[in-house]
Protein backbone atom coordinates (compact mmCIF):
# COMPACT_ATOMS: atom_id res chain seq x y z
CA UNK A 1 0.00 0.00 0.00
CA UNK A 2 1.70 3.56 -1.13
CA UNK A 3 2.20 5.89 1.56
CA UNK A 4 -1.06 8.30 2.66
CA UNK A 5 0.22 11.80 1.29
CA UNK A 6 -0.50 14.90 3.32
CA UNK A 7 -0.98 18.63 2.84
CA UNK A 8 -0.62 19.13 6.30
CA UNK A 9 0.82 18.02 9.59
CA UNK A 10 -0.49 19.75 12.59
CA UNK A 11 1.07 18.70 16.12
CA UNK A 12 1.96 19.75 19.55
CA UNK A 13 0.40 22.87 20.76
CA UNK A 14 -3.31 24.04 19.19
CA UNK A 15 -2.17 27.41 18.49
CA UNK A 16 1.39 27.27 18.51
CA UNK A 17 3.23 27.39 15.32
CA UNK A 18 2.85 23.78 13.84
CA UNK A 19 -0.86 24.10 14.41
CA UNK A 20 -1.62 27.38 13.14
CA UNK A 21 -4.67 28.88 11.62
CA UNK A 22 -3.08 31.09 9.93
CA UNK A 23 -0.81 28.65 8.52
CA UNK A 24 -4.04 25.81 7.94
CA UNK A 25 -5.45 28.97 5.70
CA UNK A 26 -3.01 29.41 3.30
CA UNK A 27 -2.56 25.70 2.74
CA UNK A 28 -6.81 25.97 2.13
CA UNK A 29 -5.95 28.50 -0.36
CA UNK A 30 -3.24 27.14 -1.87
CA UNK A 31 -5.06 23.78 -2.75
CA UNK A 32 -8.91 25.87 -3.37
CA UNK A 33 -11.25 22.99 -5.02
CA UNK A 34 -8.68 19.99 -4.20
CA UNK A 35 -9.01 17.27 -2.15
CA UNK A 36 -6.61 18.19 1.35
CA UNK A 37 -5.20 15.48 3.59
CA UNK A 38 -4.57 16.75 7.23
CA UNK A 39 -2.53 14.63 9.85
CA UNK A 40 -3.10 15.97 13.40
CA UNK A 41 -1.08 14.84 16.37
CA UNK A 42 -1.91 16.48 19.50
CA UNK A 43 -3.22 16.86 22.78
CA UNK A 44 -5.18 19.90 22.53
CA UNK A 45 -4.68 23.62 23.63
CA UNK A 46 -6.03 27.11 22.08
CA UNK A 47 -10.19 26.34 22.00
CA UNK A 48 -10.25 29.97 19.50
CA UNK A 49 -7.72 28.16 17.00
CA UNK A 50 -9.26 24.70 16.98
CA UNK A 51 -12.37 26.53 15.95
CA UNK A 52 -11.26 28.60 13.50
CA UNK A 53 -9.28 25.58 11.92
CA UNK A 54 -12.91 23.49 12.19
CA UNK A 55 -14.34 26.28 10.22
CA UNK A 56 -11.96 26.60 7.68
CA UNK A 57 -12.16 23.18 6.46
CA UNK A 58 -15.72 23.04 6.56
CA UNK A 59 -15.64 26.05 4.15
CA UNK A 60 -13.19 24.40 1.88
CA UNK A 61 -15.68 21.24 2.03
CA UNK A 62 -12.96 18.77 1.03
CA UNK A 63 -10.82 17.89 3.94
CA UNK A 64 -9.90 14.60 5.18
CA UNK A 65 -8.28 14.55 9.02
CA UNK A 66 -6.28 11.56 9.89
CA UNK A 67 -5.46 11.02 13.83
CA UNK A 68 -2.56 9.46 15.14
CA UNK A 69 -1.10 9.20 18.59
CA UNK A 70 -3.06 10.61 21.49
CA UNK A 71 -5.05 13.57 20.49
CA UNK A 72 -7.08 15.81 23.18
CA UNK A 73 -9.08 18.61 24.03
CA UNK A 74 -8.88 21.27 21.15
CA UNK A 75 -7.28 18.71 18.93
CA UNK A 76 -10.32 17.07 18.56
CA UNK A 77 -12.74 20.00 17.96
CA UNK A 78 -10.33 21.08 15.04
CA UNK A 79 -11.17 17.75 12.94
CA UNK A 80 -14.84 18.75 13.60
CA UNK A 81 -15.39 20.96 10.24
CA UNK A 82 -13.20 17.77 7.86
CA UNK A 83 -15.38 15.76 5.49
CA UNK A 84 -14.13 12.58 6.43
CA UNK A 85 -11.87 11.79 9.73
CA UNK A 86 -10.01 8.22 9.95
CA UNK A 87 -7.91 7.39 12.94
CA UNK A 88 -4.94 4.77 13.66
CA UNK A 89 -5.87 1.67 15.26
CA UNK A 90 -3.41 2.24 18.12
CA UNK A 91 -4.66 5.95 18.25
CA UNK A 92 -6.18 7.77 21.36
CA UNK A 93 -8.75 10.01 21.86
CA UNK A 94 -9.90 12.59 24.14
CA UNK A 95 -12.47 15.19 24.89
CA UNK A 96 -13.40 16.89 28.02
CA UNK A 97 -15.10 19.86 29.71
CA UNK A 98 -13.03 23.09 29.08
CA UNK A 99 -11.20 24.95 31.71
CA UNK A 100 -9.43 27.91 32.93
CA UNK A 101 -6.02 28.45 34.77
CA UNK A 102 -7.13 29.18 38.31
CA UNK A 103 -4.42 30.27 41.37
CA UNK A 104 -5.47 32.71 43.87
CA UNK A 105 -4.46 32.66 47.29
CA UNK A 106 -3.85 35.56 50.26
CA UNK A 107 -5.68 37.48 52.42
CA UNK A 108 -8.68 39.34 50.67
CA UNK A 109 -11.02 41.43 52.53
CA UNK A 110 -14.85 41.30 52.04
CA UNK A 111 -14.37 43.54 48.72
CA UNK A 112 -11.77 41.90 47.63
CA UNK A 113 -13.41 38.49 48.27
CA UNK A 114 -16.20 39.48 46.50
CA UNK A 115 -14.80 40.91 43.41
CA UNK A 116 -12.83 37.26 42.94
CA UNK A 117 -16.34 35.36 43.43
CA UNK A 118 -17.63 37.68 40.62
CA UNK A 119 -14.61 36.95 38.24
CA UNK A 120 -15.07 33.40 39.24
CA UNK A 121 -18.81 32.90 38.40
CA UNK A 122 -18.35 34.76 34.92
CA UNK A 123 -15.86 32.40 34.31
CA UNK A 124 -17.83 29.55 35.07
CA UNK A 125 -20.53 31.16 32.72
CA UNK A 126 -18.38 31.19 30.42
CA UNK A 127 -16.88 27.55 30.47
CA UNK A 128 -20.42 26.67 30.46
CA UNK A 129 -21.40 28.24 27.38
CA UNK A 130 -18.21 26.98 25.78
CA UNK A 131 -19.00 23.71 26.73
CA UNK A 132 -22.44 23.69 25.70
CA UNK A 133 -21.44 25.14 21.82
CA UNK A 134 -18.83 22.25 21.70
CA UNK A 135 -21.07 19.37 23.04
CA UNK A 136 -23.64 20.48 20.30
CA UNK A 137 -20.66 20.32 17.49
CA UNK A 138 -20.11 16.78 19.43
CA UNK A 139 -23.78 15.67 18.68
CA UNK A 140 -23.41 16.97 15.01
CA UNK A 141 -20.88 14.83 14.34
CA UNK A 142 -21.70 11.89 16.58
CA UNK A 143 -25.36 12.15 15.39
CA UNK A 144 -26.50 11.82 19.19
CA UNK A 145 -28.30 14.31 21.66
CA UNK A 146 -25.70 16.98 23.23
CA UNK A 147 -26.45 15.90 26.94
CA UNK A 148 -24.62 12.41 26.28
CA UNK A 149 -21.72 14.40 24.98
CA UNK A 150 -21.67 16.70 27.77
CA UNK A 151 -21.75 13.35 30.37
CA UNK A 152 -18.53 11.92 28.21
CA UNK A 153 -16.73 15.36 28.44
CA UNK A 154 -17.43 15.42 32.40
CA UNK A 155 -15.73 12.14 32.87
CA UNK A 156 -13.16 13.41 30.30
CA UNK A 157 -11.57 9.38 29.95
CA UNK A 158 -9.38 8.24 26.86
CA UNK A 159 -11.47 6.47 24.79
CA UNK A 160 -9.52 3.80 21.98
CA UNK A 161 -9.76 3.90 18.30
CA UNK A 162 -12.72 1.49 18.47
CA UNK A 163 -14.37 3.37 21.21
CA UNK A 164 -14.21 6.49 18.88
CA UNK A 165 -15.34 4.89 16.14
CA UNK A 166 -18.37 3.46 18.33
CA UNK A 167 -19.03 7.18 19.53
CA UNK A 168 -19.22 8.36 15.69
CA UNK A 169 -16.18 11.20 16.81
CA UNK A 170 -14.15 9.26 13.38
CA UNK A 171 -15.59 7.29 10.59
CA UNK A 172 -12.79 5.11 9.84
CA UNK A 173 -10.27 3.04 11.75
CA UNK A 174 -6.85 2.52 9.76
CA UNK A 175 -3.79 0.30 10.48
CA UNK A 176 -1.47 1.98 8.18
CA UNK A 177 2.43 0.49 8.70
CA UNK A 178 3.47 4.34 8.66
CA UNK A 179 1.54 5.59 11.49
CA UNK A 180 3.34 5.43 14.89
CA UNK A 181 1.88 4.19 17.73
CA UNK A 182 1.37 6.78 20.81
CA UNK A 183 4.28 6.48 23.56
CA UNK A 184 4.77 7.99 26.52
CA UNK A 185 7.72 9.76 28.50
CA UNK A 186 8.61 12.42 30.73
CA UNK A 187 7.45 15.09 28.70
CA UNK A 188 4.22 13.39 27.76
CA UNK A 189 3.58 13.15 31.23
CA UNK A 190 4.39 17.01 32.37
CA UNK A 191 2.04 18.13 29.53
CA UNK A 192 -0.29 15.92 30.28
CA UNK A 193 -0.30 16.82 33.96
CA UNK A 194 -0.11 20.56 33.67
CA UNK A 195 -3.11 20.19 31.19
CA UNK A 196 -5.21 18.48 34.06
CA UNK A 197 -5.65 15.40 31.57
CA UNK A 198 -5.39 11.83 32.73
CA UNK A 199 -2.31 9.78 31.99
CA UNK A 200 -3.36 6.89 29.33
CA UNK A 201 -2.11 3.25 30.13
CA UNK A 202 0.19 3.01 27.39
CA UNK A 203 3.86 1.43 27.67
CA UNK A 204 6.72 4.22 28.44
CA UNK A 205 8.99 4.79 25.46
CA UNK A 206 11.96 5.49 28.06
CA UNK A 207 12.26 2.87 30.10
CA UNK A 208 14.65 4.72 32.11
CA UNK A 209 12.57 7.75 32.76
CA UNK A 210 11.28 8.81 35.79
CA UNK A 211 7.56 7.88 34.84
CA UNK A 212 8.82 4.68 33.66
CA UNK A 213 10.17 3.95 37.24
CA UNK A 214 7.07 5.49 38.74
CA UNK A 215 4.96 2.70 37.18
CA UNK A 216 7.33 -0.22 37.35
CA UNK A 217 7.70 1.08 41.30
CA UNK A 218 3.50 0.80 40.89
CA UNK A 219 3.57 -2.29 39.24
CA UNK A 220 6.10 -3.80 42.21
CA UNK A 221 3.56 -2.47 44.96
CA UNK A 222 0.59 -4.08 43.36
CA UNK A 223 3.05 -7.67 43.14
CA UNK A 224 4.02 -7.28 46.51
CA UNK A 225 0.42 -6.70 47.86
CA UNK A 226 -0.91 -9.83 45.72
CA UNK A 227 -3.64 -7.69 43.52
CA UNK A 228 -5.71 -9.87 41.53
CA UNK A 229 -5.86 -6.94 39.52
CA UNK A 230 -4.10 -3.94 38.07
CA UNK A 231 -5.23 -0.95 38.54
CA UNK A 232 -5.07 2.07 36.18
CA UNK A 233 -3.53 5.09 37.64
CA UNK A 234 -4.17 8.43 36.52
CA UNK A 235 -2.48 11.46 37.84
CA UNK A 236 -4.23 15.17 37.55
CA UNK A 237 -2.80 18.21 39.25
CA UNK A 238 -5.06 19.68 42.18
CA UNK A 239 -5.04 23.01 42.72
CA UNK A 240 -6.41 23.80 46.54
CA UNK A 241 -5.28 27.50 46.65
CA UNK A 242 -5.36 28.02 50.60
CA UNK A 243 -2.99 24.33 51.01
CA UNK A 244 -0.50 24.85 48.27
CA UNK A 245 -0.47 28.50 49.23
CA UNK A 246 0.52 27.47 52.50
CA UNK A 247 2.92 24.35 51.31
CA UNK A 248 4.29 27.13 48.93
CA UNK A 249 3.68 24.97 45.58
CA UNK A 250 1.62 25.51 42.87
CA UNK A 251 -0.38 22.47 42.69
CA UNK A 252 -0.77 19.10 44.01
CA UNK A 253 -0.86 15.42 42.32
CA UNK A 254 -3.59 13.42 42.60
CA UNK A 255 -3.51 9.80 41.64
CA UNK A 256 -7.14 8.21 41.71
CA UNK A 257 -8.06 10.86 44.09
CA UNK A 258 -5.65 10.31 46.47
CA UNK A 259 -3.05 12.72 47.21
CA UNK A 260 0.39 11.75 49.05
CA UNK A 261 2.27 14.63 51.32
CA UNK A 262 5.57 14.11 52.55
CA UNK A 263 6.43 14.39 56.71
CA UNK A 264 7.59 17.95 55.98
CA UNK A 265 4.62 18.76 54.71
CA UNK A 266 2.22 17.49 57.00
CA UNK A 267 4.11 19.30 59.53
CA UNK A 268 3.42 22.78 58.19
CA UNK A 269 -0.33 21.55 58.02
CA UNK A 270 0.08 20.67 61.79
CA UNK A 271 1.85 23.47 62.56
CA UNK A 272 -0.54 25.68 60.98
CA UNK A 273 -3.63 24.42 62.67
CA UNK A 274 -1.93 24.07 65.62
CA UNK A 275 -1.55 28.38 65.06
CA UNK A 276 -5.09 28.64 64.05
CA UNK A 277 -6.20 26.91 67.02
CA UNK A 278 -3.96 29.09 69.43
CA UNK A 279 -5.49 32.16 67.46
CA UNK A 280 -9.10 30.90 67.81
CA UNK A 281 -8.26 30.44 71.48
CA UNK A 282 -7.28 33.70 71.97
CA UNK A 283 -10.52 35.20 70.10
CA UNK A 284 -12.73 33.12 72.24
CA UNK A 285 -10.78 35.01 75.53
CA UNK A 286 -11.18 38.69 74.04
CA UNK A 287 -14.59 38.09 73.03
CA UNK A 288 -15.57 36.78 76.47
CA UNK A 289 -13.74 39.78 78.07
CA UNK A 290 -15.52 42.33 76.05
CA UNK A 291 -18.92 40.58 77.33
CA UNK A 292 -18.38 40.88 80.52
CA UNK A 293 -17.53 44.81 79.98
CA UNK A 294 -20.46 44.89 78.58
CA UNK A 295 -22.70 43.24 81.09
CA UNK A 296 -20.92 45.22 83.91
CA UNK A 297 -21.72 48.82 82.08
CA UNK A 298 -25.33 47.55 82.06
CA UNK A 299 -25.25 47.00 85.51
CA UNK A 300 -23.98 50.16 86.17
CA UNK A 301 -26.33 52.77 87.26
CA UNK A 302 -26.85 55.85 84.80
CA UNK A 303 -26.02 59.50 85.27
CA UNK A 304 -29.06 62.02 86.87
CA UNK A 305 -30.39 64.02 83.62
CA UNK A 306 -29.89 67.16 85.76
CA UNK A 307 -26.12 67.03 85.99
CA UNK A 308 -25.29 67.62 82.66
CA UNK A 309 -27.00 71.20 82.42
CA UNK A 310 -26.23 72.21 86.68
CA UNK A 311 -23.11 73.50 86.68
CA UNK A 312 -23.48 74.65 90.63
CA UNK A 313 -24.06 78.16 90.20
CA UNK A 314 -27.00 79.59 91.34
CA UNK A 315 -29.29 82.01 88.92
CA UNK A 316 -29.74 84.65 91.23
CA UNK A 317 -25.84 85.58 91.18
CA UNK A 318 -25.87 85.89 87.67
CA UNK A 319 -26.63 89.92 87.41
CA UNK A 320 -24.11 90.84 90.53
CA UNK A 321 -21.48 88.61 88.88
CA UNK A 322 -22.21 90.59 85.25
CA UNK A 323 -22.51 94.32 86.80
CA UNK A 324 -19.07 93.71 88.75
CA UNK A 325 -17.40 92.31 85.51
CA UNK A 326 -18.54 95.44 83.76
CA UNK A 327 -17.39 98.32 86.47
CA UNK A 328 -14.05 96.36 86.93
CA UNK A 329 -13.71 96.51 82.95
CA UNK A 330 -14.73 100.40 83.31
CA UNK A 331 -11.92 101.45 85.86
CA UNK A 332 -9.54 99.70 84.29
CA UNK A 333 -10.08 101.45 80.76
CA UNK A 334 -9.83 104.82 82.90
CA UNK A 335 -6.70 104.18 84.58
CA UNK A 336 -5.25 104.02 80.68
CA UNK A 337 -3.50 107.12 80.32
Amino acid sequence: MAKKKFNLHLKGYVGGWDFDSDYVDYILKKNDGQEVNVLIDSLGGSVATALSISSAFRNHGNVNVHYVGMNASAATIASLGAKHVSIDASAMYLVHKCSNFVFKYGQLNADELQTLIDECEKQKNDLQKIDLNIASMYAGKCKKNKDELLDLMKVGGWLTAKEALEWGFVDEITDNPEDVAPAIDDATVSALASAGIPIPNIEPKDKEGFFAKFLASLSALFANNNSSSTKIITAMNKTFKFVCALLQVEALTSNDGNIILSDEQMQAVEDRIAALETQNSDLNNQIKDKDSQIENLKKKPADDSHSVVDDGKKDENFADDYVNSLNNAREMFNSIP
